[in-house]
């Protein structure tokens, strides 16, 4: 009998108990709100003719799944609803979201990342708070002052971030954001060096390249590469920040003593990484196609195993490239990625990881006005968080992706890890729903993660062996382990929720729009360049021409009103 036979068989089985499954106490619980009558309204649905079909976009690339998707019908048979979504392809979010505002029509759903705030401000989405108090899953996804930083100028919400929400006790394993990586075979080759600099680590990728300078079947190394494509350029340009030992705010740093906005463009680190990279290229260390490659053709470098080391977010390579190589054996030559904990000097405490998340004010899944039926969407928003359901979305079907263990502990068999990361299976099998609000965090079973990458032993399990003897020769069992975690910045973080949202119909919103044109310009000239110091001084007379100081201002005065709301709900 073949895979794909068996799953059907077997969700068949798991679709008819769950449909012949009583709504008893312990039945179709919310995050500790009572039931939602998901099972009856389904049952309704079923008689009046069927499962609702809404439409969604997504301002970001991403994956569409089999229209017979196997877990979306089961999760459309249990909530009587489903979605047809779409992503971005060959444009900017911001030029898609424009598109749709000139024509005046839109999906029932939609995420407009940097567009965001066109949609608003063209009318095109539903105002949510009147609506909130019904769907206890989505009111209970953030505190009161959480809700309140979404409300816009007009007084209204209307949008729920996704990926902000920590539900029970955190559970992390995966560092699913910056850092510097670092190819497993590269740390094994120099027998698991303390690398905690910059220099420290190139110095490392230069010694194994010069030492292997091919993979195993003689395919050339790229000892480093950037992604420079589009908005993902902040792969080149905002590692200062994080070097000298800040959080993520994105777009800038904050002292957090004097709680004032600083410019790492300009900075000294700055300046000293620049040049870093500058030597790096000079020496052929640094892809000379980094200024010139798309998002794909990155990933497909990455896929094939041959770049040593990269800055990237962890999920902007992870679920792509990071899955390519485990389907490809890959791992077995120390193609997997580790995170280092690098700052500028031994000095500096690093803050690549925080714990607490972070909320993201500036975007989420909205409601437009084309959507008819504004409860039913909202309802299928609040369904997909009822646990049952949230666990289809992450762990999929109980017995087919994964087990559970005699102490109600979920786990993977290792079959069942290999084809969760199948593009295939994930296509015809698979439904996370992964840009609809979703937990991080515990279960309210109080033992499992409401995702795999959060759960430990799992996670460990599922490790590829370059990794874990990675790990295990410096003492850690996580990606988190490997950097450290600092404690959750002030209430005025993340900045990058406020400033990607800028757009030029303010004086900060003009300059940041003239200083992103000014980074793709210069940037690649100031590591390319073979005089770096008057590179630096073309870029930094270009920089200042775009008056940063305006950007800076509003950066300020957003970080004031953030901490003077925080404080009136303490």
């Amino acid at each position: 009998m073949n895979k794909k036979r068996l799953v059907s068989m077997l969700l068949v089985s798991a679709m008819t108990a769950a449909l012949f499954t009583g709504c008893g106490s312990d039945g179709n619980q919310t995050s500790g709100s009572g039931t939602t009558g998901t099972e009856t309204d389904s049952a309704t649905a079923a008689e009046e003719g069927g499962i609702k079909e809404f439409t969604a976009f997504f301002g970001v690339a991403g994956s569409e799944i089999n229209d017979d998707n196997e877990v979306q019908q089961l999760i459309a048979e249990k909530v009587g609803a489903k979605v047809k979504e779409t992503w971005l392809t060959g444009q900017t979010a911001d030029e898609a979201v424009g598109t749709m505002i000139a024509g005046g029509e839109y999906p029932d759903f939609i995420e407009g990342q940097t567009g965001t705030k066109q949609l608003y401000e063209a009318g095109a989405l539903v105002a949510l708070d009147d609506y909130l108090d019904d769907y206890p899953n989505i009111k209970n996804l953030f505190t009161d002052l959480e809700w309140e930083k979404l409300r816009q100028e007009d007084g209204h919400i209307y949008w729920i971030p996704q990926f902000s929400c920590i539900k029970n006790e955190e559970k992390v394993c995966t560092h699913n954001d910056e850092a510097f990586w670092i190819q497993a075979r590269v740390l094994k080759w120099a027998d698991y060096p303390e690398i905690r600099t910059m220099d420290q680590y190139f110095d490392l990728i230069e010694k194994y390249n010069a030492a292997n300078p091919t993979m195993e079947d003689g395919t050339a190394n790229i000892p480093y590469t950037i992604l420079c494509d589009d908005w993902r350029y902040f792969c080149l340009e905002n590692a200062p920040q994080f070097l000298d030992g800040y959080p993520n705010d994105g777009s800038c740093m904050v002292d957090p003593e004097t709680l004032t906005v600083l410019d790492y463009n300009t900075s000294d680190t700055a300046v000293k990484y620049f040049k870093k990279l500058n030597e790096e290229y000079q020496k052929g260390i640094v892809d000379p196609e980094s200024f010139t490659q798309s998002y794909d053709e990155y990933i497909s470098k990455l896929s094939t195993g041959r770049v040593l080391g990269m800055i990237d977010q962890w999920w902007d390579f992870a679920y792509t490239a990071g899955d390519a190589i485990k389907q490809a054996g890959l791992d077995a030559q120390g193609c997997d990625y580790i995170p280092l904990p690098i700052t500028i000097d031994e000095s500096v405490k690093n803050q690549w990881h925080n714990a607490g998340g972070a909320f993201n004010s500036g975007s989420g899944l909205a409601i437009t006005v084309s959507c008819k039926d504004v409860p039913g969407a909202l309802k299928l928003i609040n369904d997909l968080l009822d646990q049952d359901i949230h666990n289809l979305r992450f762990w999929g079907v109980e017995g087919v992706d994964y087990e559970v263990d005699e102490n109600g502990e979920f786990y993977r068999t290792p079959e069942q890890r290999t084809q969760a990361s199948d593009t295939e299976y994930k296509a015809s099998h698979m439904c996370s729903y992964s840009y609809f609000p979703q937990y991080n965090g515990t279960s309210d079973d109080g033992i499992n993660a409401n995702k795999p990458d959060g759960q430990a032993r799992e996670f460990f399990d599922g490790l590829n062996d370059d990794v874990k003897e990675a790990f295990q020769a410096y003492g850690a069992e996580t990606y988190v382990e490997m950097l450290g975690t600092n404690e959750a910045p002030g209430e005025w973080y993340p900045m990058w929720s406020f400033s990607n949202n800028f757009n030029t119909s303010t004086p900060g919103g003009m300059a940041w729009t003239k200083i992103g044109e000014v980074k793709h310009e210069y940037l690649p000239q100031v590591v390319m360049a073979a005089d770096f110091d008057k590179a630096w001084a073309d870029y930094m007379d270009a920089y200042n021409a775009c008056k940063p100081e305006d950007f800076i201002s509003e950066l300020q005065a957003e970080l004031d009103s953030r901490m003077e709301l925080a404080a009136k709900f303490k």
